[in-house]
């Protein structure tokens, strides 16, 4: 009854962190885009702006999940590493977003959140995924 009591904390603990960190990217998109991104996508059903969060959520989550998966057997060290991998994760989102930006005409952020498809957010939510998958083969 321990292990199963003491599993529940760890996957508390764990789930809490990951949440934490998906509220992060959440914030990072937000503030990469002009104007409110909930608005955006559950008022005005912009596609474009779904598209871009949802990429960032998916890539923070496979990072949290390997984290969890190949880091440290010490509870704490899991803990704090996964906390870590994740905030790498979400600076080099930002900094793939910025190299993407300066790189290409226009204000990125903008075009991402304009309600017309565009298809710079599949290049920009394909850079997300990419990022997440380098640094999770770096934790494994």
């Amino acid at each position: 009854m321990n292990d199963i009591l003491h599993g529940l904390g760890a996957a508390a603990a764990f789930g809490g962190v990951g949440v934490v960190l998906l509220l992060l990217g959440i914030v990072l998109v937000d503030v990469l885009t002009p104007g409110r991104l909930g608005r955006q996508i559950w008022v005005e059903r912009n596609r474009n702006a779904a598209v871009l969060l949802s990429s960032a959520l998916l890539g923070i989550g496979g990072i949290v999940f390997t984290a969890i998966l190949y880091t440290y057997e010490d509870f704490g060290k899991g803990l704090v590493s996964t906390a870590s991998f994740g905030v790498l994760g979400l600076v080099l989102m930002a900094v793939a977003f910025w190299v993407v930006d300066v790189l290409t005409p226009g204000k990125l952020g903008a075009i991402l959140v304009d309600p017309e498809p565009h298809p710079a957010v599949w290049v920009t939510a394909s850079c997300n995924l990419a990022v997440a998958a380098i640094v999770s083969a770096s934790i494994a």
